[in-house]
């Protein structure tokens, strides 16, 4: 329970303290106007409440992530709760208060405009792929994973696909509210029942966090306990803890949705509340849901490791989706049936409300690409039949091949993100004005630098590591951390280079 409890308490402070910091970097002008008010369009540009808008971001980033991300990086042990608290302050966080921030003040583009008018025309062109192929895979995974919960309580017919199940019926519904939420308005749909949802979700993992602290707490995994790694599958806990555990700290996801927040806020003073807020929530979100899930089966057999009974259980039930069972059981073995019903509408809504927003994100990616005015009906569907018709013939791919290269290609859109912000940064801190006015903060870059760094090894790191990449065997795996390394030190060095051409 202690190091729960310190990873909460962390998580808050971090928000009041690190949060202002960049806050601050950044150097927010309340007079000025935002897009949502010079832009208003009445569909995509409309002006909302703050707190409509933090419950609208946090429902669309959370999705599944925070929780299916968290059960399986416990898998690796205590370790997780720190790659939650520390990447959600200083990695999660500034990548989505910049992203959302930044397009603010470019009149709200979507997160390929941002990146590219920093890195250059040629990253501008393939984050537009990339994040289309992000969003595909999300909305296919977030479509996917809601049909078989529900597939689950309601047992409706199935479809069979090459050894597969897949849920239909629950599938076509899904997809057919996925049309009408990418298509309407921002405030028709989105706006007015997203908060409800987000509510529920949030009174989910509170509920959780009451039970499992009242009865539970002494059987929760420590720290202090080892940080070696836990996992039984042979994975290496650095690079793949780091990209299991997305949502829950640090996803490139997120930035394809900030964008989409950023054409409703009214007031700069509103972004670390909604976009940083959003992102700490997340994070407690997920250090709930790991603990949970280290907890869960804690018992006298075991010693009261409830680590190695959850590797137990994911061993007796191999080839099946670990985290949807957990949710499951937890959420009715710990808050009794009117708990459970609500944690499953919850969890279920969530990935929804993540896949119809990634999808509008799309839609707004393409458009800002060919310069459509998204006003007419028409227009709208232009662009988004094709996407539908991509998400729809990516169901019948594996769920679990979906997943891997969704992981790895989100973080990788994490990294572009967080070079970006890293120059764009570098290039308010050195102009004339700004070093006169916040001589302090010149070395402000660094917030979005040292994560950049981070992260870059990550992802090298795992595309030479894992299956879905080189799959270089284990004991050859040093020449992946090699590679890795020097990547990034080569990112540092070409950014150095950069800095001081424009000094000069």
């Amino acid at each position: 329970m202690i190091t729960f409890i310190i990873a909460l308490v962390t998580l808050v402070i971090g928000f009041f303290t690190y949060g202002v910091l960049v806050e601050k970097i950044f150097g927010v002008e309340p007079e000025r106007k935002t897009p949502a008010l010079t832009k208003t369009d009445g569909v995509d540009f409309v002006p909302m409440s703050p707190w409509r808008i933090f419950l609208v971001q946090f429902l669309n980033i959370a999705g599944l992530g925070p929780i299916f991300g968290a059960i399986m990086g416990i898998f690796f042990g205590p370790a997780a709760f720190l790659w939650i608290v520390f990447g959600t302050i200083f990695a999660g966080g500034v990548h989505d208060y910049l992203s959302g921030m930044i397009s603010i003040r470019k009149g709200g583009v979507s997160l390929p405009d941002i990146v590219g008018d920093e890195l250059g025309k040629g990253t501008k062109a393939f984050l537009r792929v990339l994040s289309l192929v992000l969003l595909i895979l999300l909305t296919t995974t977030f479509l996917s994973g809601p049909a078989s919960l529900l597939q689950g309580l309601a047992g409706l017919g199935t479809l069979d696909f090459h050894g597969h199940l897949i849920p239909i019926v629950w599938v076509l519904i899904i997809f057919a509210y996925y049309a009408l939420a990418t298509v309407l308005p921002v405030d028709k749909l989105i706006g007015r029942f997203y908060p409800i949802f987000g509510g529920i979700l949030l009174f989910m993992g509170l509920g959780i966090m009451v039970v499992m602290l009242g009865w539970h707490g002494s059987e929760m995994p420590e720290v202090f306990d080892g940080l070696q790694n836990r996992q039984t599958n042979g994975l290496p806990l650095f690079p793949m803890m780091f990209v299991s555990i997305a949502c829950g700290a640090i996803s490139g996801f997120h930035g394809t949705q900030s964008p989409i927040m950023a054409r409703c806020v009214t007031n700069e003073r509103q972004g670390r509340w909604i976009f940083y807020g959003a992102m700490v929530a997340e994070g407690i979100l997920a250090l709930i849901w790991a603990a949970a899930a280290g907890t869960f089966f804690a018992s006298p057999e075991n010693g009261y490791d409830g680590i190695a009974g959850l590797q137990e259980f994911a061993a007796a039930h191999k080839g099946e989706n670990i985290a949807a069972l957990m949710i499951d059981l937890v959420s009715r073995s710990w808050l009794g049936t009117i708990g459970g019903i609500l944690a499953i509408i919850g969890v279920i809504a969530a990935p929804i409300t993540s896949g119809d927003t990634a999808l509008r994100s799309a839609r707004l990616i393409v458009a800002d690409y060919f310069h459509l005015d998204q006003r007419p009906i028409p227009k709208r569907l232009v662009i988004a039949f094709p996407l539908f018709l991509c998400v729809f013939g990516m169901v019948f791919v594996d769920f679990e091949v979906v997943w891997r290269y969704f992981a790895w290609t989100n973080q990788t859109l994490a990294v572009f993100t967080l070079w970006a912000g890293t120059i764009w940064l570098y290039r308010k801190s050195h102009q004339p004005s700004a070093i006169s006015r916040q001589s302090s903060y010149r070395f402000g870059y660094l917030i979005a630098l040292v994560p950049a760094l981070f992260m870059t090894m990550v992802c090298t790191s795992y595309i030479v590591i894992a299956k879905e990449g080189l799959n270089i065997a284990p004991e050859l795996r040093w020449i992946g951390y090699a590679v890795a390394g020097l990547v990034t030190i080569g990112c540092l060095s070409g950014f150095i280079g950069w800095a001081r051409k424009h000094r000069k």
